[in-house]
Formats: C-alpha cells, structure tokens, sequence
C-alpha cells in the first residue's frame, strides 16, 4: 500500500480536551560529533531525549517519527555547538506544523580526554559523563552542560589524628635525649614509623551550568581543567610508583572536608565568564561511614 492510503489515528480529535508540556521519546541512540577540545573532534555514541509540547488541546498526538527522523543523522556530519542545535531544533518544531512552539532535547555521552601521568612519562584516557540540555521556544534558544569530575578527597580531621598517633608514637620510641637524624630517618622509613594513616575516598562533583548566549562551542576540556586544578587530586589514569607517591603528596597537599570542595568548585564556576547560572554537588563516598558526605551550591 501506499504511505498516503494507511491511516492516521494520531490525526483523531482527543477525548479529552487539554495542552500537553512535553511529548517525545527518550533514550534514542544515535552518534555525535563533538569537539575534543585540542582543535580536534570526534564521532561518540550517545542517547538522547527529545520532546515538544502539544499546544493544540483538541490534537491526539505529536508526529513523532519526524523528530526520531531529524535526529539521526543531524548530529553526526557538524560538530555540536550552538548554531547546530538551533538548526536541529528549529527543523524539530517546523515539523509538527503548528502542533508545538517548544521542543527540548537532552543529550548524554562519556567524553574520552587523554590524561598525564603526574611524574611518568605514560598517559591514559580517561571518561567524563556529560550531558547537554537544549531549549528552544518563544523565548529563545538556553543552553546547560552538566559534567562530573572524579577525585581524591583526604579527610582533615583523620589527618590530624593520624598526626597525633604518630607523634605519640616517636616521643615513646625516642624518650629522654634528641634522637640523631640518621635513627629518626631510619625510624620514619620502617612500619613501625606509621602509627596511623587518615582515611580517603574517591569523590565526585557534578556540576550543571547556563552558558551565556555567546558561547558557540562547549568548554567541556576547559571546565574539567578547572575543576581538577582547583580540587587537587583528580582520580588519575596510567600509574606508576612515582605517579602514586605524587598523587600521596597531593592528598596530603589537598586535606578537604566536602564543604571545601564546594567552595573550590564554586570559586572556579563563579569566575567563568561562560557561566551565567550554576548548581554543584559534591560527593565524598566515605570509606570511614556506611553514608556519603555531600555539599551544595550555587550561583
């Protein structure tokens, strides 16, 4: 049969009267071209949601096999920016003919950056979650990227009783006279010069933000930069045993309850002239508590 002769029961008038906010699908995969952030780019796989409202009440439905169709291939030949989804979301509303004047569509891949070792000479790739929500609409077209960064977070006050024990420790193995250096070196490279060790835990910060209508290309790269300068301790890739004795001496650098994590990524987020909005969670996965300990800000 022919496509024009099969019927179209979403044409029916709906029962019940009434607009609809969103109406689309989520979890379609498809690929995207993005950029890498060293002048390069590259095709990733990724699921996206997309929907539209229904500002005509008395409709029964959407056509939604067209905003399944404008998806699939509309992302993979540019690569993502700005004036590329608002083409893409444009074409999304032109397509339901008058049945909507707002679509949303949220797009999520893993970003692979190339991390250096911190004393080696290697380097690894390494994952970073991200997440893309576009609107366009009567109002126009916002934009917000949301990431999460991984890192170390030391705890201060297990340190400073890790401090105690250890000093507690040297005054009873050296009592009375000042030991010579050569005895305290011995006695601090053995086990017996480690009473204590503060705990750690890998973290995490996931960050949302509103990017200024004049940004075109998103700073996914620069952002993660930042963010794992500020914190310190970024969970690292390629590990040697030089790599892990700098990372030790970064976490002994960088003691942080989760509050001052917060406070680090905020400082970093409210400095970006990208950023008009921003909403930051940090997690500290306890290894001390059966529970996390979290933090929340935004500016």
């Amino acid at each position: 049969m022919r496509p024009d002769s099969l019927p179209d029961v979403a044409g029916d008038q709906a029962q019940s009267a009434r607009l609809l906010d969103w109406v689309g699908m989520a979890r379609i995969a498809l690929p995207l071209r993005i950029e890498t952030g060293d002048g390069d780019a590259m095709t990733v796989a990724a699921s996206a949601d997309v929907g539209v409202n229904l500002v005509d009440p008395d409709a029964r439905g959407i056509h939604m096999s067209r905003l399944y169709l404008h998806l699939q291939d509309a992302l993979s030949s540019e690569i993502l920016g700005r004036d590329s989804l608002r083409r893409v979301l444009q074409d999304c509303i032109d397509s339901q003919r008058g049945l909507a004047d707002r679509v949303q569509l949220t797009l999520r891949y893993d970003q692979l950056l190339r991390r250096p070792a911190l004393a080696s000479a290697h380097s690894g790739w390494k994952a970073y979650p991200v997440e893309i929500d576009a609107v366009l609409g009567p109002a126009g077209l916002s934009l917000t990227l949301a990431l999460s960064v991984e890192y170390s977070s030391t705890c201060p006050a297990s340190a400073a009783l890790s401090r105690q024990l250890n000093a507690a420790r040297f005054v009873a193995e050296f009592p009375g006279d000042p030991a010579d250096t050569s005895a305290v070196h011995d006695w601090l490279a053995a086990p017996r010069g480690l009473a204590a060790t503060p705990h750690a835990q890998r973290s995490r910060a996931d960050v949302r933000l509103s990017l200024h209508e004049g940004v075109e290309a998103f700073p996914v790269l620069a952002i993660v930069d930042a963010l794992e300068h500020a914190l310190g301790t970024p969970v690292q890739t390629a590990v040697k045993r030089e790599d892990e004795q700098a990372f030790a001496a970064l976490n002994a650098e960088n003691l942080m309850f989760c509050e001052d994590a917060a406070r680090r990524v905020a400082s970093v987020l409210a400095a970006d002239p990208r950023v008009t909005r921003f909403d930051a969670t940090v997690s500290h996965f306890e290894s001390l508590h059966a529970h996390d300990a979290v933090a929340r800000v935004r500016g």
